[in-house]
């Protein structure tokens, strides 16, 4: 098999580089190692920045998102009782919209079979080779039957834990990790939203989160110990906490109900550096993790692959290496003001093991400020609706 660039990883990232990609007229190939119905299962981020709809725009896959998307001029902090507006359109002009990450992945796959791209899901054994020389390679193994992609370029989009960074020399690699002591156990249910929009909550029990990804499905967080499990978190427990964490006006709107999907995330920032190796290039989850906090995960994936396809677009139609040479750093110098944003939103509303006292002091005091203060309230906002590219 010959292509161009071969994408291994159909997640968003992925699949938007595809399409992108095939805009400018590139060939790809995309290998996926899990099937098509896993993908689509896993429930992800629901908060798009500005930067990222007009990617789904550019690519044309975004009628559904325009009909059915909830859009948010603002997000409120509650704490001490009360809740405060950051109202984030007057700060900025922009807004986000609230889109579940499996829609935007069910949409990008439909949009990719309907122009009859390849995409091979079940792939065992994925192995890029040879990306640093002029001929790197992807082999693979289907139905019993090992193949080999050759290509121009590898695009590593696998997540985390894909074998594309684990496919760099360790010398190769710097990383930085911080893992928070905590998780965000989830429910999602069939409900109506509490609030318009979506409330960020510090309590002495520990942060809460009331999201949603429509007007009639819910999403809701509570912060726990990283030696819970699900089973210990029956949906009335469950239930009985978030009110607990949650202002007088905000439990009288809670609507509860059964939970279609609950799991415990734990929490960590996470960046590789640099995200190009000679012709293979990370992007997504395979070079970096957020906290879900900031909302920035997916956001990320998107301005990742907006820069890689800038580069390989130059590449193909300029005959240039100015773009690709530059990816890794415009990257991430991104990224880092995200990791940052992301850092920061984990540490003003979460209980950690010292946030007694002092600790607790501080939290309450950036808060105060925060919602008191123009320039504080336009510095939270310019970073939740998404830093330009």
């Amino acid at each position: 098999m010959r292509t161009k660039v071969a994408i291994i990883g159909a997640g968003p990232a992925g699949l938007l580089l595809g399409q992108l990609l095939h805009g400018y007229g590139i060939d790809n190939v995309i290998l996926e190692r899990r099937d098509r119905e896993y993908v689509l299962a896993r429930i992800r981020a629901g908060v798009l920045e500005q930067g990222t709809v007009e990617l789904l725009n550019e690519v044309g896959v975004a009628a559904r998102l325009h009909r059915e998307g909830l859009i948010h001029g603002g997000i409120e902090l509650a704490f001490a009782g009360a809740r405060h507006r950051i109202d984030l359109k007057q700060s900025t002009g922009k807004v986000v919209t609230i889109y579940g990450q499996t829609e935007v992945t069910r949409d990008l796959m439909d949009a990719r079979d309907a122009a009859g791209l390849q995409t091979v899901y079940a792939a065992d054994h994925v192995s890029p080779g040879d990306y640093d020389t002029d001929h790197p390679r992807v082999s693979f193994v289907k139905d019993g039957t090992t193949h080999k992609i050759e290509c121009d370029f590898i695009a590593g989009c696998d997540g985390f834990h894909g074998i594309s960074r684990q496919s760099v020399p360790a010398a190769a690699l710097e990383t930085f990790e911080r893992i928070y002591p905590f998780g965000w156990l989830g429910v999602l249910s069939e409900t109506p939203p509490i609030s318009p929009e979506l409330i960020y909550t510090n309590h002495p029990r520990g942060f809460a989160l009331c999201s949603m990804r429509s007007m009639h499905r819910s999403r809701y967080y509570v912060q726990c110990s990283l030696e819970d499990q699900v089973d210990q978190w029956p949906d009335q427990k469950f239930w009985d906490e978030l009110k607990r964490r949650l202002d007088q006006e905000a439990v009288a709107h809670l609507v509860t109900g059964p939970s279609i999907e609950k799991g415990i995330a734990p929490l960590r920032s996470f960046v590789a550096e640099p995200m190009r190796f000679g012709r293979m290039f990370l992007a997504g989850d395979a070079a970096h993790i957020v906290p879900p906090t900031g909302a920035k995960g997916l956001n990320l994936a998107a301005s990742d692959v907006y820069y890689l396809s800038r580069g390989l677009r130059e590449y193909y139609d300029e005959k240039s290496c100015a773009g690709i040479d530059a990816y890794s750093a415009k990257a991430l110098a991104r990224v880092w003001k995200a990791v940052r944003f992301s850092w920061w939103m984990t540490s003003m509303l979460h209980r950690f093991p010292d946030t007694e006292g002092f600790g607790a002091r501080i939290q309450l005091a950036e808060l105060s400020y925060l919602v008191s203060s123009q320039a504080a309230s336009t510095s939270l906002s310019e970073n939740y609706v998404g830093l330009p590219y």
